[in-house]
């Protein structure tokens, strides 16, 4: 729903938040064209077109856009690269062209393309870029003591030796150290600091660049009565000229040279523009958008061609390239803001400023925006990121690392192309080492190698599937799953191919393969991932059904289980049973056996029962398991987090007292027999327990129940009792313990 710009109930607020913007971006303005080694005015223009142009366009309520600090590197570059400003400005009327197409080509999505760590690395870069260039500002060094212009300020050779000769020439001075704006540069730096650390006036609406300009305005202002070198000269002053009406603001106007259209730089640096804006417009509108109060989504397209239209008229008018700025939308945001025509108030304001007080703006000093500047490179490439990059991993860490020091060592696009390029060769490598899963099963019949193929297998896999499939023991079976597989290449095919009719015969390997499709004619006549313990059920011993169970536990615990189909398998229909064991599990464990032990559809029988309690339904049942199903091992497992077991130790503790079951007749006899395994004389005490020797008395109590119940099945089925004694069958007991899914076999 799309609420009126001028809405009685909306535009006082809009208003008062416009001001607030404007306190904010009319330092930042001045500040990022310097630090762009642009004019101030270039600044302001692009702030002026920010507000009122791109906040006519735009479809957010809340993004502001301006001239943004992440550009800094970008424009500086490009304009030391194109030779004259006028030739840059063409640059950013282009890129904005560019923009206007990403917009209408529905390019929105665009940032998701971008690796987190490569776009982590652009901006931690832009921060060590502004450190180096506006350190030499805050300590009062100025164009006319010989710093090198603009086409040394990218690249960190560069910027080392810029800030090295800044400090010698600043200490050779002939008037000697400029007291007066190192003075003014580090008491901003140390009030914003301040600022930012009392939570209070961190979170205020009072704006911090502001208060810093004001007072180091008046600080300087002060510090010049002193004169010597207190005194702040005209060249550590901003220089914005004075235009006193809109004409002579036109007079202030440059224009783009559009005889350089020929230029093949002019491209580069537009397309340089058009992706890097672009890329920071959708990351700070995505930003503003999770903090505004009514989680409104901007339109992202509407967005990108929004700040086409407003870079093709900053180019034109002579101002430096503009984003959505997050600094400012934050502002926005927290001050109230209802629509955007706050954004189009701060416009209007900055161009009143320019218009109303420039000779204001000219007693504002070079060293207290540097501290501005500064504090936001420190935040782009802070200790807390470096650290928080390292502990997410090599494959996070070093796209971002090499991205740093690629953008810093050559330029902002070539950077971010090496960032992805390497971030790609990353993805790769994790591919390339998990092409598949590997799993090793013992059987009676020897060793199954289970191999799962991933969603893709291309030819890049090629090599490491080769190499897993002869880890494959002379003499063993082998089972290729192609269930989860979306697309094979036939280079893969191939070896497939070859391995099954050379390779594995050769070798006396029982090779089958699962899930492949028809059209690679490659199936056998049996699909199904669980071959080897149907055709070798009746060869099992107890002792390796018992393995096996462990087996498939341990991979359950691992949270590494076979990939395994839910059908029943066809091999299971020429049998009247495919179960290799019988479990006697409790009505309130709630993980199904099958998933514990990580077995296949019908191969355990499964007798739940309340509190594990053994009557003649489940003797029955077990029977039919051995006797007709077939089934090698009985598992009576507990687990000591029974609410049954609870109750039981409750009714013990108090038997004057028992707990209601609403009629319960029959649960009240399961309480009853549980009851027979607990030690009265220690459940009494239970109430006075810790919480571990709680813990620690249910788990033995579950112990001893199942224990007690296997042996009722022994002592009460003579079918039962005569298996065991042949070594036919075996009956353990087991305890689950639910917390990590781990079961321990007691006997």
């Amino acid at each position: 729903m799309n609420e009126s710009k001028f809405d009685p109930k909306t535009i006082a607020q809009d208003f008062l938040s416009g001001i607030i913007v404007f306190l904010v971006a009319l330092p930042l303005c001045l500040g990022i064209a310097i630090a762009s080694d642009a004019d101030p005015m270039a600044g302001l223009i692009s702030g002026i077109v920010g507000g009122i142009v791109i906040g006519f366009f735009s479809g957010s309520h809340t993004s502001v856009s301006g001239p943004a600090a992440g550009l800094t590197a970008i424009v500086a570059a490009q304009i030391a690269n194109l030779g004259t400003y006028e030739t840059f400005l063409l640059a950013v009327v282009l890129g904005g062209v560019i923009q206007v197409g990403f917009g209408l080509l529905k390019a929105g999505a665009l940032s998701a393309f971008f690796p987190s760590s490569v776009i982590k690395g652009l901006l931690a870069a832009i921060g060590v870029i502004l450190i180096f260039k506006q350190l030499p500002l805050l300590l009062g060094h100025f164009k006319g003591m010989g710093l090198p212009g603009a086409k040394s300020s990218h690249g960190i050779g560069d910027i080392i030796f810029t800030f090295l000769k800044a400090m010698k020439e600043l200490i050779n001075f002939e008037s000697g150290w400029q007291f007066g704006a190192i003075s003014v540069g580090l008491f901003s730096l140390v009030f914003l600091y301040v600022w930012d650390q009392v939570p209070k006036l961190k979170k205020s609406l009072v704006p911090s660049p502001l208060l810093v300009a004001i007072l180091g305005s008046l600080l300087g202002w002060g510090l010049s009565k002193l004169g010597g070198n207190w005194l702040l000269v005209p060249q550590q002053l901003v220089d914005v000229p004075s235009a006193g009406s809109i004409g002579g603001f036109a007079s202030l106007l440059r224009y783009p040279d559009f005889s350089q259209l020929t230029n093949v730089s002019v491209y580069i640096g537009a397309l340089t523009i058009a992706v890097v804006a672009s890329l920071e417009t959708l990351l700070n509108l995505d930003a503003v958008d999770k903090i505004d109060r009514r989680q409104r989504i901007s339109p992202p397209n509407r967005e990108l061609f929004a700040q086409g239209v407003g870079n093709i008229t900053a180019g034109m008018l002579g101002g430096i390239p503009v984003t959505s700025v997050i600094i400012r939308g934050s502002v926005n945001v927290n001050s109230g803001a209802q629509t955007k025509l706050s954004a189009i108030f701060h416009g209007v304001l900055l161009l009143a400023c320019v218009l109303l007080i420039p000779h204001i703006l000219r007693m504002i000093p070079l060293s207290c925006l540097a501290a501005i500047l500064l504090m936001t490179g420190f935040k782009l490439a802070s200790a807390t990121l470096f650290k928080k990059m390292a502990s997410e991993g090599l494959y996070q860490f070093m796209p971002f690392i090499i991205t740093l020091v690629a953008i810093v060592l050559t330029d902002l696009l070539i950077g971010i192309c090496i960032g992805m390029v390497l971030s790609l060769l990353f993805i790769l490598n994790s591919n390339l080492r998990r092409p598949v899963r590997k799993i090793k099963e013992k059987h009676v019949d020897g060793e199954l190698l289970h191999i799962e193929l991933g969603d893709q297998v291309t030819f890049l896999n090629k090599a490491s599937l080769e190499a897993a499939l002869r880890e494959a023991p002379r003499g063993s079976r082998l089972l290729l799953d192609a269930r989860r597989t979306d697309y094979i290449d036939p280079d893969v095919l191939s070896l497939i191919r070859e391995f099954k009719e050379k390779t594995a015969p050769a070798f006396d390997i029982t090779m089958q393969l699962a899930g492949f499709r028809d059209k690679y004619n490659l199936s056998d006549k049996e699909d199904t991932v669980d071959f080897s313990i149907l055709e070798a059920r009746e060869k099992l011993t107890p002792k390796q059904v018992l393995e096996i169970l462990k087996d498939g536990n341990k991979r359950f615990v691992e949270g590494h289980p076979l990939d395994r189909s839910l059908m029943r398998p066809r091999a299971a229909e020429r049998n009247s049973s495919s179960a290799i064991t019988a479990i006697v599990s409790g009505i309130d464990s709630q993980t199904p056996v099958e998933m514990i032990f990580d077995l296949g559809i019908g191969e355990a029988f499964v007798v739940r029962m309340p509190g594990v309690v053994v009557g003649p339904r489940a003797i029955g049942g077990v029977e039919y398991a051995v006797s007709v199903g077939g089934a090698k091992v009985i598992v009576v497992m507990g687990h000591a987090d029974s609410s049954l077991l609870s109750l039981a130790i409750q009714n013990t503790c108090s038997p004057d007292d028992k707990a209601e079951l609403a009629g319960c007749a029959s649960l009240a006899e399961v309480l009853d027999e549980i009851a027979v395994s607990i030690d009265t004389l220690q459940a009494r005490s239970f109430p006075q327990m810790s919480s571990q020797e709680q813990v620690e008395f249910m788990s033995r109590l579950a112990g001893r129940h199942a224990t007690r119940m296997a042996q009722k099945l022994i002592d009460e089925s003579p079918a039962i009792r005569r298996l065991v004694d042949g070594g036919q069958i075996q009956v353990v007991t087991a305890m689950f313990d639910p917390s990590n899914g781990s079961v321990q076999f007691l006997s």
